[in-house]
């Protein structure tokens, strides 16, 4: 039997299409191998979104040639889409196969050797179809993910998505139930709705991600909905309201923010203010007092002097967030900001993220603090260690708990007695 590894960097879309070509291999009669294993095949799923990604997603590369030099290595993803004349000068790559496309992999791995071409990578069209890349089995998780959209067209000046990821697509509304449906004979206990630009879901099915959660609803499935990212400007007070009033959806956003600072926003080309920002977390906070709200914040863009600097510091301390993940700027070739002059330095950019993650570890700590002696409904992930479980709870608390008797995918509900290095720890009830 044939073995194969599939190395998968970046983003949830990613890992959802990598669990997709595993289940597709393993169909057609491949074995899968864990890490440090031999295998006849090797995909790379890489990600491009920063120049470490790219950096890693080049080490993977290079890894599985230099290990395994009488093996296949198959390049995939956003680094292949949009830079493959890049992937070329290494030498022991088999085939780079773009993000259109990616699905035909399976396909193409018994076919390698007569392939005239070593790079398959076509430019999206306007009228891109959505391809459905999902399976029911996830990554040994016990959380599914499930993509239901595909492509960005915000064109944000320093992102590379729009050129990796083509233009908006979604799931139709009946394929998502379907889908859901599958992973709940499966015995998940939570999907999480993920997609490149989630809350464009059905621009171009003349739906919208408010309507396909109501249709979710009327299902009565005996699991909950976890939302992935969705950009401040596209939250609605139908969607708040539908979190807030709604047991089967998580109360969890993930907001990213970016800057705190209106005219880094604006040369950002992101669409809202930092006063929109601030009133919208306010909002969503009033209505669910418990909702976990995390957010993406980056430091160095060009142009960011010391009051910019200061207008995000003081915006991030005020927010009530959760959780905060902050991401140092990175130039990508293509993009708008690459050509921008008034780049910001290494030195001050390590100063910048070091403030802010220090910020981010304090609202982490009070935002456990505020949830002591609280009661969530929590999913078993993992064991832990010493009797202990792992899970995550619907407003995205990581918590650990004493039990012999519970498994994994499990649904129960704990009390939060306490944290220890930013981890909870809880108790069945």
């Amino acid at each position: 039997m044939p073995c194969f590894r599939i190395i998968t960097l970046g983003c949830k879309v990613n890992q959802c299409e990598s669990a997709f070509l595993e289940h597709e291999l393993e169909k057609a009669g491949w074995k899968k191998v864990e890490k440090g294993k031999a295998a006849d095949l090797f995909i790379i799923n890489t990600c491009i979104v920063t120049q470490k990604a790219s950096h890693q997603s080049r080490q993977e590369i290079r890894r599985a040639i230099k290990e395994n030099p009488k093996s296949d290595v198959i390049v995939t993803g956003c680094y292949a889409q949009v830079y493959p004349e890049e992937l070329l000068g290494i030498k022991g790559i088999s085939l780079i196969v773009g993000n259109k496309g990616k699905e035909k992999i399976p396909e193409l791995v018994n076919k390698l050797s007569s392939l005239k071409q070593k790079i398959l990578v076509e430019t999206f069209s306007r009228k891109e179809p959505f391809v459905c890349m999902n399976t029911d089995r996830f990554l040994n998780r016990s959380r599914a993910f499930l993509k239901i959209q595909d492509g960005c067209e915000s064109f944000c000046s320093y992102c590379i998505v729009p050129y990796a990821r083509g233009p908006y697509r979604s799931m139709k509304k009946e394929d998502v139930l379907q889908s859901i449906e599958k992973l709940l004979e499966k015995g998940y206990k939570e999907v999480v709705l993920t997609g490149i630009h989630l809350g464009k879901y059905g621009i171009d099915t003349g739906e919208s991600l408010e309507e396909l959660l109501k249709e979710i609803g009327k299902q009565n499935y005996p699991l909950r909905i976890r939302l992935s990212s969705i950009e401040p400007n596209e939250i609605s007070d139908m969607l708040i309201e539908l979190v807030a009033e709604q047991k089967f959806l998580c109360k969890h956003f993930h907001i990213p923010l970016q800057s705190g600072d209106n005219r880094i926003l604006k040369r950002m080309n992101r669409k809202y203010t930092r006063e929109q920002f601030y009133e919208l977390i306010s909002k969503i906070k009033k209505k669910i007092p418990f909702a976990g709200i995390g957010t993406d914040v980056m430091v160095g863009f060009p142009g960011e002097d010391e009051e910019a600097f200061r207008n995000t510091l003081s915006l991030v301390k005020e927010l009530p967030l959760s959780y905060m993940h902050v991401f140092p700027y990175s130039d990508r070739p293509k993009t708008a900001a690459f050509y921008f002059k008034d780049k910001v330095s290494s030195e001050i950019i390590k100063k910048r993220a070091k403030m802010l993650r220090e910020i981010a570890e304090k609202k982490k700590e009070e935002f456990l603090k505020l949830c002591n002696k609280k009661v969530f409904e929590v999913v078993v992930e993992s064991k832990y260690q010493n009797g202990f479980l792992r899970g995550i709870t619907e407003n995205y608390i990581k918590v650990i708990f004493p039990s012999a008797d519970k498994k994994k995918g499990e649904y129960l509900k704990v009390q939060i007695e306490g944290s220890k290095k930013g981890i909870a720890l809880g108790r069945v009830v």
